[in-house]
């Protein structure tokens, strides 16, 4: 189900996040680690009252655009990215495996 009205999704680097907007209200972000030619992608979330209206998808979609298009290669920790990568392999050339090494960047950021 698509939502009536209309969906922003921007990058906020300052934050580490992509965020998606409906209307004025912010509905969902995606954050990030970028390091060295990577951009990690570890927590998706979008706020319940905005759930169901294919958000989620959006702001991925354009997360992982905007991070191709930088030259950035795809690392996808968060299952939201994951599940979005599985059924969408227009984005397979550009996916690195999560390795403990990135997870050890994670913890440690």
């Amino acid at each position: 189900m698509r939502s009536t009205m209309t969906e922003i999704v921007r990058n906020a680097p300052a934050l580490n996040r992509f965020e998606i907007y409906e209307g004025d209200e912010i509905a969902g972000f995606a954050e990030y680690v970028d390091h060295e030619q990577q951009r990690i992608f570890h927590h998706t979330e979008i706020g319940e009252k905005f759930g169901g209206k294919g958000l989620a998808s959006q702001l991925i979609k354009t997360a992982l655009t905007e991070t191709t298009n930088a030259g950035l290669r795809i690392v996808p920790v968060c299952q939201f990215v994951q599940k979005f990568l599985d059924k969408h392999d227009d984005f397979a050339a550009d996916v690195d495996e999560v390795t403990p090494a990135v997870l050890g960047l994670l913890d440690n950021s």
